[in-house]
């Protein structure tokens, strides 16, 4: 059992990796200032609310814990805001991830598993996305991320912090039986947004049909949040072990088009969900599929719980909740 400080452990992926990580013997504490997660992601006792900008107090934590690694998720995430307010993004990623890792050494804690994206390899000249391939980030958000990449690496050099970055696909589901899933405001992820509007709530529009896919919608690679969860404990492990620094892709290796998505929320739900066909979103990739045989082969991960079926059922059931939590 190993004690885990977890930065934005009351948001969706965090979350659930909290729940996971309890579940598999693991102690931990959540740091998160609740601008975006919710008090009651995290169980009783194990919230403190610190900002990642107070260096000090985090440095308190972790001397009066003795923590033996850090999961760092704490965020922000919304590609369309961080254009609109850059520096925002900048100052919460980069900087508050400065002040986390300063806090690290200060206290002589070496390890951290980092909350990365597929967003800093940008619109990928092939596929499946390989982790050699290069950063070409398109908005703030991806470039906060391999600023703090870069970041992680110099501390590795100079510092002897170890670190896993894990670069996400399209995470996704939910863990009703635990009370979790997906309740971003504003909501902006595909299959909620596909829930809602075969609930009745507002229709969904398709952004463009005609790319060269075989329905002409994109084509996105969708990774269950347990199935997240469960990377990063086996990158946790692989810190604990003794691993060096490195960084793997966490996603199926398969694509769904955005109708295949449609139809497959179509028949968990049995209703039609309205939409209308739009033009093409800038900047938006045909296809963002990850290789992730890195990390199947050096961690020992797969996914058991990213079948389309499986991912759109999850979620499905977490509705009521999500419900039920927005009308108190």
């Amino acid at each position: 059992m190993a004690k885990i400080l977890v930065t934005g452990g009351a948001g969706y992926i965090g979350s659930h990796t909290v729940h996971l990580l309890l579940k598999s013997g693991h102690d931990c504490i959540v740091v998160d200032n609740l601008a975006k997660g919710y008090r009651h992601n995290v169980p009783d006792g194990r919230l403190r609310e610190i900002p990642l900008a107070d260096t000090e107090g985090l440095f308190q934590l972790m001397t009066a814990e003795g923590f033996d690694a850090v999961i760092h998720f704490a965020a922000f995430i919304a590609v369309g805001e961080s254009t609109q307010v850059p520096e925002t993004y900048f100052i919460n990623n980069v900087s508050g991830s400065l002040s986390l890792f300063d806090a690290m050494i200060r206290a002589n804690l070496k390890r951290i598993v980092f909350s990365s994206t597929a967003a800093v390899y940008g619109t990928p000249a092939k596929m499946p996305i390989t982790e050699d391939m290069p950063h070409q980030a398109e908005s703030p958000y991806g470039e906060s991320k391999v600023m703090v990449e870069t970041l992680l690496q110099w501390f590795d050099r100079y510092r002897g912090l170890k670190s896993v970055c894990l670069r996400y696909f399209n995470a996704c589901g939910a863990e009703p039986d635990a009370g979790l899933g997906e309740e971003h405001v504003p909501e902006t992820h595909l299959i909620p947004l596909l829930l809602r509007a075969a609930a009745g709530e507002k229709p969904i529009t398709v952004f463009g049909d005609d790319y060269p896919t075989k329905d002409g919608s994109n084509l996105r690679d969708y990774i269950h949040v347990m199935d997240l969860a469960s990377a990063h404990l086996a990158a946790l492990q692989y810190l604990l072990d003794g691993g060096a620094s490195d960084q793997f892709n966490v996603g199926t290796g398969e694509g769904y088009t955005v109708l295949e998505v449609m139809r497959a929320v179509e028949t968990a739900t049995g209703r039609a969900v309205p939409h209308t066909i739009g033009p093409r979103r800038s900047g938006d990739p045909v296809a963002l599929i990850a290789d992730s045989t890195k990390l199947r082969q050096r961690l020992g991960w797969s996914p058991t719980r990213s079948a389309l079926t499986d991912v759109v059922r999850d979620a499905w059931k977490f509705e009521p909740i999500r419900i039920a939590r927005a009308v108190k």
